[in-house]
């Protein structure tokens, strides 16, 4: 149903202009019809409206390329599309890999720490310590970044909004939903517990998270703005995030005192 749902909404997305098709002055559709997207796609109108339905069979590469540019998806939508009609069985957890925790602990000036496909926190280095506190003190449910952002009584508004629907859509551009079973429990808990959560998810947004800023003001580095690097480990699930800051701003300042804490 996952295909199903993103290929409705990534064509209630594009405008017939956008394509170059006449609008009409009756049209109630949002987006494109179905009929206009197997025309662009160069498929059979039946054969569309059962991948919509979900009792079509398996799309080829040539299809799903087709459906692609006639949807005009981005390069982590097309990637994403291959993943939900192509799904890779859940690969059982593995440890973080030690060249990177000898690389967390190389480390030593900037926060940095590792988490895996469903944003649990699962290694980290001193300054991440000095920079949040020490995880190891932590449940494990405020371990997991995801629900550390939405377990809030408050309403979730400005910066953390929008780190908020980058993450969310980070979660979604993975293709682990719904076939592995840890990401499926943790947005199925958020599904129940939060609904901005559910309101981000329903959107459907899919970008894979490469680059982020986390601004927040620290009781000894003061007030500081940071640029996260987020670096894929090769063929595991884990990821590296790397905090650092612009050189001569107050922000590098805040972190070389962190150094000391």
């Amino acid at each position: 149903m996952e295909l199903s749902g993103f290929l409705r909404s990534r064509r209630a997305r594009v405008q017939p202009a956008e394509v170059g098709l006449v609008p009409g002055a009756r049209r109630q559709t949002p987006g494109l019809r179905r009929t206009e997207v197997a025309l662009l796609a160069g498929i059979s109108v039946d054969y569309y409206v059962r991948l919509e339905q979900g009792r079509g069979p398996r799309p080829s590469e040539q299809v799903l390329a087709s459906l692609g540019r006639a949807l005009r998806l981005s390069g982590d939508e097309h990637a994403y599309l291959l993943r939900l009609a192509r799904p890779a069985p859940a690969a059982a957890p593995r440890p973080v890999p030690e060249n990177v925790l000898r690389l967390l602990d190389r480390l030593g000036d900037v926060p940095a720490m590792v988490i895996d496909a469903g944003y649990d926190l699962v290694a980290w280095n001193r300054m991440l310590v000095a920079l949040i506190g020490d995880p190891a003190t932590w449940p494990p449910r405020r371990r997991n970044r995801l629900r550390r952002l939405f377990d809030t009584g408050d309403a979730i508004t400005g910066n953390r909004l929008e780190l908020a629907r980058l993450c969310v859509a980070d979660l979604r551009a993975s293709g682990r939903y719904p076939g592995d079973p840890a990401v499926r429990a943790l947005v199925d808990d958020l599904l129940a517990e939060s609904p901005e959560f559910a309101s981000l998810w329903a959107e459907r947004e899919v970008v894979v998270q490469r680059t982020l800023t986390k601004r927040t003001v620290h009781p000894v580095a003061g007030p500081l703005e940071l640029d996260c690097e987020i670096l894929a480990v090769p063929g595991h699930e884990h990821r590296l995030l790397v905090y650092t800051a612009a050189p001569g701003t107050p922000s590098a300042a805040g972190l070389k005192r962190l150094l000391s804490v």
